[in-house]
């Protein structure tokens, strides 16, 4: 081990290696520890990719401290023996049922196996999760509450556990058990806690908890704390009783081996997802032998009564600890898949031994170049949130936890490195990873900090990642069981690539390891762009010129010569002496979720914005939006509306066009559902089986186009600065009604962007990435960021916050053909936030004038630093537009 640091120290005062020698194979090994080893003996990495995950493909996954992935042979041999035998209800006694229960004691065997221990010792049972696991803990622990008459009991917990473990504290607090947090660095103190030798004879029973693996850093916990907290060397607080050891192994054991014979806590509880990424919803609570028969339960669920009386308060519970607590019938078909879980483990990997050894390689190499990465300037590209230095397996686990830097040392957002992250595929973690108390610790985060975070509209799970210029979060890679070097060596080329400059970087010219493996999967970050150059493309002008009867009738009416700028009094126009008038230049709505656009000169509005606007929306087979994140070539079909005709009109290359009425089918036949938008639900119906063989056939796989039903109202609520709140009524759209974006702020991105591809663009195709309703010409770049609201002819709008990109603007909305540089150029000009455009809202008619929206209309914008604006001079200027 020392030997180990001061080979590590050694290598960090040396001149860091050019970035290609750092990105090798041959640095991995150099790099790699004594006693870790890459891949598994007698396997190949590349050939286990290629036969278990191919459905990878280019992909980079980096967060098996979410879930592992399940092998392709897992699934196969699960299904072979579903349909090879016959799983009755193992609570019934006919054959096929018989099969099903002694299936589940085997199952049981091969995990008490799999963790050295017997039936003996320890005994499984079977829960939705290890947040069941641990709730189960929490409601059946013999606790003794205050006021008993007798010493209190305790629930301890270490302040680096998951939220499930600390949630436990609302079930003991209904206990009249009160709860302690533990600090880390407070157990090394714990000694100071002894109680007086007179005390040490109490049986109170007390919990601690903590977890062998930090799911936020991956620090590995001494196992040996088990039994010196259970002997009385380590106490956590000082009080007198007798300790038990609740061990939450979900983050340990995904990749490393746990012996029950030589440590041996009361209480495991695991996720099976953790360790084969299949079944999911399927956990397990490993109860100590000793603790068992003092569990107390009230409810009790079919299966778990040995007998009982309807009309008498009468229950005799089954002996049998795990048959007591398993209420209801088990998962029984996915308590038999992880059998093949097992199988497919060992067959690929040799044991959990070999995984612990393969992923902390992977780590250590990760986690030692990451921390030599500098700016020209000497500061480090990223800081690492880390208890340890990454010196042994058995302290670290295969996570590192971190924040991307500046050059001035400030954090970038963790959001933002995920958005760019994506457009490399590469899939990582980001927030406080349902650890509050890690992520307090290393972020430094008062109590108040967080406090103050949620006031301000931070909640966990969201992308809300800088407050006061304070990061929220971080961001977490992790590796596993069939992670490989290539998948380390993308992202640290994702990492130099987007924080050094060109002449900065020097990437190896291939992967130099010992296999031979494909572009795609080894070089995931070229520039998209430079593929398919020959690729046919689509242009909306064609579409759109193609019919030229459609564009003379009322689906792209005439700009009227004159449309009077009529406001409300709490939206007085601001006039603007010396600037050039604010005008619509352009319109589109978009009928079909992440199809293409429709531009018209006027188009009539509604009371969910532009009339049709994202009105349909392509599902999966299961009834999920597909968008053009998922399916590039959505924006290769065309939708276009006739409302003379009451049809909608659809083309794509290649295939013959279809139409689908505007008028909404009632009948009996069409089949109404629910779907989500941004995880709000809306009702639909569906289309028809002649519009999703269209869809099915253009996108090979099965999809289908369903509409918002008009009998649903799906709506926002939209406050207004005075705090007044109104209710406005959306479509498919995913935040607002309306997105506007100004053509000084294309101008101006179009620079920087064009600078960067070193090639001429088009400021139409980029005014069409970002596929907004309303295009504007102001005189300065991103002042409409600065206005409270607009009005446009008689109509009048709220604007209620920004638009925060994603990498849809990446997508070439004519070819489908995706470039990252478009959404990396649009963070960096614009300070690491990847806002462009802003959010609209209808507001009240202002009018008993026609409500339609037309290009050369002028804009009244209300600035939001000034309500009270002086009236305009005079009023031709007022009513011009």
């Amino acid at each position: 081990m020392a030997g180990q640091a001061q080979s590590r120290a050694e290598l960090q005062q040396q001149a860091a290696p050019p970035w290609g020698e750092l990105l090798s194979f041959q640095y991995f090994q150099r790099l790699c520890p004594p006693g870790a080893g890459y891949g598994y003996s007698g396997g190949s990495m590349q050939g286990m990719r290629e036969s278990e995950f191919r459905r990878l493909g280019g992909m980079t996954y980096l967060d098996h401290a979410g879930t592992a992935l399940f092998p392709q042979s897992l699934l196969k041999e699960f299904t072979d023996d579903l349909s090879k035998n016959i799983y009755g209800n193992p609570h019934s006694q006919n054959i096929s049922s018989k099969l099903t229960y002694d299936t589940i004691e085997h199952v049981r065997y091969r995990i008490l196996q799999y963790f050295n221990t017997t039936a003996e010792d320890y005994t499984i049972i079977f829960t939705s999760g290890s947040t069941a696991a641990l709730k189960l803990v929490a409601e059946t622990f013999p606790w003794m509450p205050e006021g008993s008459g007798h010493p209190s009991s305790r629930f301890c917990y270490l302040t680096d556990s998951h939220t499930s473990v600390v949630g436990m504290r609302g079930i003991t607090a209904a206990m009249n058990v009160l709860s302690v947090p533990v600090k880390p660095k407070e157990i090394l103190l714990s000694e100071k806690n002894r109680v007086p030798a007179e005390e040490q004879n109490c049986m109170t029973p007390h919990i601690f908890c903590y977890p062998a693996q930090s799911n936020f850093s991956g620090i590995k916990y001494p196992l040996s704390w088990i039994q010196e907290i259970k002997s009385g060397k380590l106490c956590p607080i000082k009080t007198p009783g007798k300790w038990f050891v609740l061990l939450d192994a979900a983050s340990y054991v995904s990749t490393s081996p746990l012996d029950l014979t030589v440590h041996q806590p009361d209480f495991i509880p695991i996720s099976f997802y953790k360790i084969f990424g299949f079944p999911t919803g399927l956990g397990a609570l490993l109860v100590n032998n000793q603790i068992a028969p003092f569990l107390r339960k009230s409810y009790f669920g079919g299966g778990t009564a040995a007998g009982y009386l309807a009309g008498e308060e009468f229950y005799s519970p089954r002996p049998s600890v795990a048959e007591r607590f398993e209420d209801g019938t088990v998962s029984f078909l996915d308590i038999i898949a992880l059998k093949h879980g097992f199988d497919a483990l060992e067959r690929l990997t040799g044991g959990m031994e070999n995984i612990k050894h393969h992923t902390f390689a992977l780590s250590h190499y990760t986690y030692t170049v990451l921390s030599t990465l500098k700016y020209a300037n000497g500061a480090p590209i990223v800081r690492i949130y880390s208890d340890s230095d990454f010196s042994s397996p058995d302290v670290q686990g295969p996570i590192i936890n971190f924040n991307v830097l500046d050059e001035n040392g400030d954090v970038i957002g963790y959001s933002q490195v995920d958005k760019i992250a994506s457009l490399y595929n590469i899939h990582l973690r980001t927030g406080c990873f349902c650890n509050t108390g890690a992520c307090q610790q290393h972020l430094s985060l008062s109590n108040e900090d967080v406090k103050r975070n949620l006031q301000a509209g931070h909640v966990c799970g969201d992308d809300i990642d800088m407050i006061d210029g304070h990061p929220t979060g971080s961001v977490r890679i992790s590796f596993g069981y069939m992670s490989t070097f290539e998948d380390a060596q993308t992202f640290l080329k994702f990492i130099i690539a987007t924080r050094l400059s060109e002449s900065d970087c020097k990437f190896p010219s291939q992967t130099t390891t010992r296999e031979t493996i494909t572009q795609s999967v080894e070089s995931p970050i070229q520039n998209d762009h430079t593929a398919n150059n020959n690729a046919n493309k689509y242009s909306l002008k064609t579409i759109i010129s193609d019919t030229g009867h459609w564009n003379n009738s009322s689906a792209a009416l005439k700009t009227p010569e004159t449309s009077r700028a009529v406001v409300s009094e709490s939206a007085i126009p601001v006039y603007r002496s010396g600037s050039k008038p604010i005008t619509v230049t352009n319109i589109y709505l978009y009928p079909i979720k992440s199809c293409s656009a429709f531009e018209v000169s006027e188009w009539p509005v509604g009371n969910q914005g532009l009339l049709y606007d994202r009105s349909w929306m392509v599902v999966n087979q299961n009834g999920v939006c597909i968008s053009q994140k998922q399916e590039h070539r959505l924006c290769l079909v065309h939708p276009i509306i006739n409302l003379e005709q009451k049809i909608m009109v659809i083309k794509a290359e290649g295939m013959d066009p279809i139409s689908v009425p505007l008028e909404e089918n009632t009948g009996r036949e069409i089949q109404i559902g629910q779907s989500k938008v941004c995880a709000h639900r809306v009702q639909t119906y569906d289309c028809g089986e002649r519009i999703a063989e269209w869809f099915s056939e253009l996108l090979g796989r099965q999809c289908r186009l369903i509409r918002q039903s008009s009998d649903f109202k799906r709506n926002a609520n939209q406050k207004h600065e005075k705090g007044q709140a109104t209710t406005v009524s959306l479509s498919l759209v995913n935040e607002a009604q309306y997105l506007l974006i100004n053509t000084a702020s294309i101008l101006q991105l179009k620079e920087q962007i064009t600078e960067r591809l070193k090639e001429p663009l088009q400021t139409e195709e980029l005014i069409q990435r970002f596929r907004a309703n309303i295009v504007i010409s102001a005189t300065e770049s991103f002042e409409e960021e600065k206005w409270a609201e607009i009005s446009i002819g008689a109509l009048c709008f709220q604007v209620v916050g920004p638009c925060n990109r994603c990498q849809i603007i990446c997508i070439d909305p004519q070819t489908g053909q995706r470039n990252k540089e478009f959404l990396q150029t649009l963070s960096s000009t614009r300070g690491r936030k990847t806002n462009f455009g802003i959010y609209l809202m209808n507001q009240s008619l202002c009018s008993s004038l026609p409500n339609t929206l037309s290009v050369g209309s002028q804009v009244f914008p209300v600035l939001k630093e000034d309500r009270e604006i002086q009236s305009p001079l005079s009023n031709e200027e007022k009513t011009s537009g």
